[in-house]
């Protein structure tokens, strides 16, 4: 049933800088397949945008992987024949994703990577699948780079996927 967030993978990572958060995203890239849907959580200025931007440079997709806070979605198609990264910020989405079919994007979601960010309670009913990263400031100190990145496979898709490789 969508939206069942029981764990088949999870592993803990620690990140020590921005430039650490880009390359666990072009590691990332390299297990993530069209259909895909990951799930950002994390406060502000806590990376997630910085994590999408090296998904975007492992995905070898188009343009600069920026938020998407003030047009709700980007989408980033590949060069490389790849699949398409659609970056959405969910914050504004009261009613959940279905509402991304009102966005009029020009790509299909089952081909495409999608990342999601402020997706907590709006993505889970899509699918039964889904990688969900928890990012966390090791300290509250706000100069500080060191991350916490957890990262939760929940479906079929994600079973036996070794997550702590990354």
């Amino acid at each position: 049933m969508p939206g069942d967030a029981t764990p088949v993978s999870e592993a803990t990572l620690s990140v020590d800088s921005p430039e650490r958060m880009r390359e666990l995203g072009r590691r990332l890239a390299k297990v993530l397949r069209p259909g895909d849907l990951v799930m950002l959580t994390g406060e502000l200025g806590a990376g997630k945008t910085t994590l999408t931007r090296g998904l975007g440079e492992g995905l070898g997709v188009r343009g600069a992987v920026t938020s998407p806070t003030f047009v709700i979605a980007r989408v980033h198609p590949s060069l490389v024949g790849g699949p398409a990264l659609v970056h959405v910020d969910a914050y504004r989405l009261g009613g959940g994703l279905d509402e991304m079919e009102d966005l009029d994007l020009d790509v299909s979601l089952p081909e495409s990577v999608v990342v999601v960010e402020w997706g907590d309670g709006k993505v889970e009913e899509l699918t039964d699948d889904r990688l969900h990263l928890l990012i966390h400031r090791v300290t509250g100190d706000t100069d500080d780079d060191r991350r916490t990145v957890v990262l939760r496979g929940v479906g079929a898709r994600w079973a036996g996927e070794e997550l702590g490789a990354l």
